[in-house]
């Protein structure tokens, strides 16, 4: 059986490669094409649709976050793989190989994850409501390796208004380590570092082209381990980023029409769930709208469409016409225009903001915030003031990172929407010459291969009947 590496290059496209040479001389070696992504091209879904080979409306996993109706909340970034529906790449693999063995170092919903080997981000929260970086790692014994050679895993410069190359060099150091000390079948590993500037800058500027150059050197090392190590390369991409240009407030507009109510806490608006006629969960280029009333439906439909930046309203049918028709979707989904993307805010005076909003808080925010990548420019104490707060992390004191912008003009990069251009669609990369059956029809006749068809390829490429 054939061992293969397998790269998940956060917004890697054709115009990313031309910065990066060294992967530019995997694709050389082996093939590469334009990935046909899923709607929505967020990390959650299409990395699960890439796992398990199903749609988001079979393997259920809507967007990176919902609003899960049973418990009346929205949740972001949840990590338990239970919640994804399907047959993993490994599993497959198990079932004709019962010594198949898989690591996962940072691909999404790790907890629980039958892998063999995992590595995810897992913060320490203390009971005086600190925040420490750490990961989850198991075997348990894995833990300590890592972190006696690298450090603990950078999780400020994973997200948020410091993240840097810093984390992804740990990833692939630790990546190595793995390859080096277990030799899986199957190794997974997660490289972010161009979300981070290319959602600041924009995918045009220099700062992009510098972020897939310093990529490309922080990844050489790794790749030249694998192929001494015997290992396939193939590297995938979710999704291309592109200019973004005009944020839109959806549950703004739901609120002012009377659909989205707040309730109040400490002077602070909160999202109230439980009682609004509508409200929508915010996530990049794509909103699930909930509407608790079917009567309401056309009412808060026909409002969206003539709202400026929307360029799709899907009812659950034409939902289905996207392979997205779940129950977990919202009965409406919301596609913005090109460079248009929704913002999560439901307040309507920033002095009544929840408290989380000036802060990097992806788990209780009821929606993405891609503004959490800067410090607020406005504030031009923002970086002394978490200077203060490292200090007094260090001295064991409470803090609150209130540095994030309310202003989402500065985000200049955006994805979430099926692709309109090359330089938007994502790109997926095989260093092996031969062409597994399960691509060869899209390469033939030129079309993109789609997302779905990456576990067979994987599994062919190893030499695995899929």
């Amino acid at each position: 059986m054939k061992p293969v590496l397998l790269l998940n290059v956060v917004g890697l496209t054709a115009k990313a490669l031309r910065r990066m040479p060294r992967l530019s001389r995997l694709a050389s070696q082996g093939w590469s094409s334009e990935l046909a992504t899923v709607l929505p091209a967020v990390t959650c879904t299409v990395q699960s649709t890439m796992l398990t080979g199903l749609a988001p409306a079979q393997h259920g996993i809507v967007g990176n976050g919902w609003y899960f109706r049973e418990l009346g909340d929205v949740f972001l970034w949840r990590q338990h793989n239970m919640l994804v529906s399907g047959e993993n790449i490994w599993e497959a693999g198990r079932r004709g190989h019962p010594g198949y063995r898989a690591g996962n170092i940072c691909w999404w919903y790790a907890m629980g994850m039958t892998t063999d080997l995992t590595v995810t981000p897992r913060p320490i929260y203390h009971a005086d409501g600190r925040k420490s970086p750490d990961a989850y790692v198991r075997p348990a014994e894995l833990h300590g390796e890592l972190v006696s050679q690298y450090g603990d895993f950078p999780l400020f410069q994973y997200w948020g208004p410091t993240a840097t190359i810093r984390s992804t060099e740990w990833i692939v150091s630790s990546t190595r380590h793995v390859l080096r000390t277990q030799s899986p079948d199957l190794l997974m590993a997660y490289l972010p570092h161009l979300d981070y500037d290319l959602q600041r800058f924009g995918p045009d500027g220099p700062q992009a082209d510098r972020a897939a150059a310093e990529l490309d050197r922080t990844l050489a090392p790794l790749l030249d381990e694998a192929e001494e190590r015997g290992y396939e390369v193939i590297a995938v991409a979710e999704y291309g980023i592109e200019e973004a240009r005009k944020p839109v407030d959806i549950n703004r507009v739901l609120r002012r029409e009377g659909l989205l109510e707040v309730y109040i806490q400490d002077g602070r608006e909160q999202l109230d769930p439980w009682t609004s006629r509508a409200f929508a969960v915010a996530d990049h280029q794509v909103a699930h709208v909930y509407v608790s009333n079917p009567s309401d439906l056309e009412r808060v439909a026909a409002l969206l469409r003539a709202t400026e930046g929307v360029d799709e309203v899907l009812d659950r049918e034409a939902q289905g016409r996207y392979g997205l028709d779940h129950e977990r979707s919202g009965e409406l989904v919301v596609v913005a225009e090109p460079a248009a993307w929704f913002t999560y805010y439901f307040w309507l005076d920033d002095d009544r903001a929840p408290e989380y909003a000036r802060g990097v808080d992806i788990h209780r925010k009821p929606g993405y915030d891609p503004a959490e990548l800067f410090f607020d420019p406005a504030d031009k104490m923002a970086k002394a003031k978490a200077g203060l707060n490292l200090v007094k992390k260090k001295l064991g004191l409470r803090y609150a990172m209130s540095t994030v912008p309310l202003d989402p003009s500065h985000v200049r990069g955006t994805h979430g929407r099926l692709p309109d251009s090359v330089d938007g669609t994502p790109l997926l990369i095989s260093s092996s010459a031969k062409i597994p059956s399960s691509v060869e029809a899209s390469l033939s006749s030129g079309r993109q291969v789609p997302a779905a068809a990456v576990k067979n390829l994987v599994l062919q490429t190893q030499g695995i009947s899929s």
